[in-house]
């Protein structure tokens, strides 16, 4: 991909304290006004017109932009790919990392390339914006400033938060963790199963106790062999057996977050647990995670919940969507078998699930 590079002339100093690599993928943070009043992609190389506090900072900027910026709604693996590519290849070379992205699935993005990028020893700040960063009450700024301060974070020469984070709105939340609940408001994250991981205020308060740890030994694989044959099962009053047997009959699918009602539940009529059965048997992987924000699967609490721990379906415990689908995209394109897929599925690999 022909990456545009920008390095930024900020601080004053001739040999910074510390480096960071931003991507911009596209996103709202990324745009600006031109002479219409119609919003176009924001040229880089002007951000310190836009941002001039950033001219204050002892951090050796460099922006890699995407040749053609994204909505984010139209993310797809092409693109994961080519963030964990820059990241991986980019590595050893800045003290952190901050990607700008769209909003409407960067929870997707933050998940994804935290299972992709094992072995993760820096931090991966996702940040973006719910206006542009030319408009007068932009919320891009603080959001920008505050996400390169903790990409540089350090005590006693070790980054303070060595994973992928996504940070909006004065929190930073484990990326796997978060979900996106506002399209008007500012607070556009929350994590409602895991806690903040960081407030900024004054001062930027790090709760270590939730952080993942540093660990010397750790050694950054980029682990991109994806596969996209799954999908999303809503479940509603109302769901028949014929939308049940036509999503699961879909050629080639191999894997199914199955979004079910509370701590797990699902209809008991013998239509619908044989529909499961039938697929299950058949190869599929159905994945169970909860419609709440909050909370988590546990099947056989209730009734409506044991058939389905009989039958075969997995349970994602206190994983959100996001993280279920990614999680699932990721184990498929590993060469594990069924079994090993479904194991790992209820195990940890990056903080996502609480197991």
């Amino acid at each position: 991909m022909n990456y545009k590079i920008v390095r930024l002339n900020t601080g004053l100093k001739t040999a910074k304290t510390a480096s960071v690599l931003i991507i911009y993928t596209g996103g709202t943070l990324g745009m600006a006004y031109d002479e219409s009043g119609a919003l176009v992609p924001f040229n880089f190389g002007q951000i310190l017109e836009k941002i001039p506090i950033l001219s204050n900072m002892d951090i050796a900027i460099t922006v890699i932009s995407f040749p053609e910026p994204i909505d984010s709604s139209n993310v797809s693996m092409r693109h994961w790919k080519d963030m964990a590519y820059i990241i991986y290849e980019n590595y050893d070379s800045y003290d952190g990392f901050v990607v700008l992205h769209g909003t409407d699935t960067m929870a997707y993005s933050a998940s994804m390339l935290s299972y992709m990028l094992n072995g993760l020893n820096k931090p991966v700040i996702f940040t973006g914006a719910q206006l542009p960063i030319s408009a007068m009450r932009s919320d891009a700024r603080e959001n920008l400033m505050t996400s390169l301060e903790i990409a540089t974070a350090k005590i006693n020469g070790r980054p303070i938060v060595p994973e992928v984070c996504i940070f909006f709105n004065h929190m930073l939340l484990r990326g796997n963790r978060a979900k996106k609940v506002q399209s008007i408001h500012f607070d556009a994250f929350e994590s409602e199963n895991y806690p903040i991981l960081a407030e900024a205020g004054i001062v930027i308060d790090y709760n270590t106790n939730a952080i993942r740890p540093y660990e010397a030994t750790r050694k950054l694989k980029n682990l991109n062999n994806l596969d996209n044959r799954v999908m999303i099962l809503k479940l509603f009053p109302g769901i028949t057996d014929k939308i049940m047997d036509a999503c699961f009959s879909i050629d080639g699918l191999r894997g199914v977050v199955l979004e079910t009602y509370g701590s797990g539940n699902s209809p008991s009529e013998a239509w619908f647990m044989q529909s499961l059965e039938k697929a299950i048997k058949k190869g599929l992987i159905i994945l169970n995670v909860s419609q709440c924000n909050g909370g988590r699967v546990i099947q056989g609490r209730y009734e409506t919940s044991k058939e389905l721990l009989a039958v075969g379906v997995v349970s994602g415990a206190d994983m959100t969507t996001e993280a279920a689908v990614t999680k699932l995209m990721f184990l498929l394109g590993q060469n594990y078998s069924r079994e090993e897929v479904c194991l790992k599925l209820t195990q940890s690999i990056a903080g996502e699930i609480t197991a």
